[in-house]
């Protein structure tokens, strides 16, 4: 199935790489050249603010799904194709994963890894069957890759879901899998 909107999970700050932002631009204007829809946070800032312009600035749409928490620390992006406004994080997430085909995991921090784990946990439990790719930026998720690797040395994943995670270290990869 062709992918035709794209979960982008993501830092709302820029990280120190240069890279981060670099790949996230890139990865913008490939979705928009492609006919992908963007479904992301939401958020103006950082790597996420980066990718909803690079999509928008190619001609691309952009559905951007926010709590009403963060509205009032008025993060909210001003220039996308749709927000959608949401109760909470939880109501969040949910929505984001049933308006995507697939989802890519950029760089960021504890909520782009909260993101990460459940839609890994809910392909697991065959609540959906998304593909999961991660952008491996400058090695960024080398350590969780490993981690991720023990885990299953260990006996403690499923294989459905690993095989559901393909890692990818330059945005132009994606393309194969379009």
């Amino acid at each position: 199935m062709a992918i035709q909107s794209l979960a982008v999970f993501c830092g709302s700050k820029n990280g120190n790489n240069p890279l981060f932002v670099k790949q996230a631009t890139e990865l913008g204007k490939l979705m928009a050249e492609n006919n992908i829809t963007l479904v992301y946070g939401g958020g103006s800032a950082g790597i996420m603010g980066t990718i909803a312009d690079s999509v928008m600035e190619n001609g691309g749409k952009v559905t951007g799904i926010i709590p009403k928490l963060l509205l009032e620390w008025e993060v909210q992006h001003r220039g996308i194709t749709e927000l959608i406004i949401c109760d909470d994080m939880h109501v969040r997430k949910r929505k984001l994963y049933s308006l995507c085909d697939a989802a890519l995991i950029l760089p960021g921090g504890f909520g782009t890894l909260d993101e990460l784990f459940e839609i890994v946990t809910w392909n697991q439990l065959t609540i959906h069957d998304k593909h999961i790719y991660i952008l491996n930026s400058g090695g960024f998720y080398d350590h969780l890759i490993q981690h991720i690797d023990k885990m299953k040395e260990e006996g403690f994943l499923y294989e459905e879901a690993i095989k559901r995670i393909t890692v990818i270290d330059d945005p132009s990869a994606l393309l194969q899998f379009l």
